[in-house]
């Protein structure tokens, strides 16, 4: 909370000293962008689980802030599609939009084919080492049973293939496009056999860049992606309390 001021300082004063921070960003905004980027890690990570309800107070406890930052950052994560807004009767986790993932799927998928390809005729040697070494923290998080770890590496490895690639923005792009795709892949973790089908999967990418070998890397991308899309079906049977079905 702002001391209290004397009586010899002009309000305008006052109430921008309360309401920004040095770097010249209001307190409520800085605030918001937090919630917001702590919130959407939690409901990608199914931290909290499809159905939940979310309450505006206990987020704006556990802060220390008013209501506002809060809501805005609600607001952002219903524009995502990440929550749904009920007057009068609450905030909610959403389910899985089922009818999304094959579209999302496939504009990653196309996306990504590009990159690995790109990839293979552009990287260095320090570059290929970088994403050896990548793939073996996935080895390592494999064989220490954490998912989580296992999670972020894989994110780095394809952010890693597209910034080789010359077009690190594309990862961004996918990042919107991906965020329902996120959610289902968690799913999909825990199924026996698929992180090591991951990391085989990973390594054949990977051999293949090592080699420049373009249109290696990019069937390689498109075999690993697209199992994917034929994995929704089965996930869907094993999870359906996760997913919603209206198209």
């Amino acid at each position: 909370m702002p001391t209290r001021a004397s009586k010899k300082t002009d309000p305008t004063v006052r109430r921008t000293a309360a309401g920004t921070r040095r770097s010249g960003r209001p307190r409520a905004a800085t605030a918001a962008s937090r919630i917001y980027s702590d919130l959407r890690a939690e409901l990608v990570s199914l931290q909290r689980r499809p159905g939940e309800a979310i309450s505006e107070a206990q987020i704006a406890l556990s802060y220390g802030v008013s209501r506002t930052p809060v809501r805005e950052a609600i607001l952002r994560l219903a524009d995502e599609g990440l929550l749904e807004i009920y007057p009068q009767s609450g905030i909610f986790v959403s389910r899985i939009p089922i009818a999304a993932l094959p579209e999302a799927i496939i504009i990653r998928k196309a996306l990504e084919e590009t990159t690995a390809r790109l990839a293979a005729e552009r990287a260095t040697s320090s570059q290929i080492l970088a994403l050896w070494s990548i793939l073996e923290r996935q080895r390592e998080a494999s064989a220490a049973g954490d998912s989580e770890t296992f999670h972020q590496a894989d994110e780095m490895f394809h952010a890693a293939v597209a910034d080789v690639a010359g077009y690190p923005g594309i990862w961004k792009y996918i990042q919107q496009v991906k965020v329902h795709v996120d959610r289902y892949r968690r799913l999909t973790l825990p199924q026996r056999g698929r992180i090591a089908k991951v990391i085989v999967e990973h390594e054949a990418v990977l051999t293949a860049i090592e080699a420049h070998d373009a249109e290696g890397a990019r069937r390689a991308m498109e075999i690993h992606l697209e199992s994917l899309l034929e994995n929704i079906s089965a996930t869907q049977h094993i999870n359906p309390e996760y997913f919603d079905e209206r198209d």
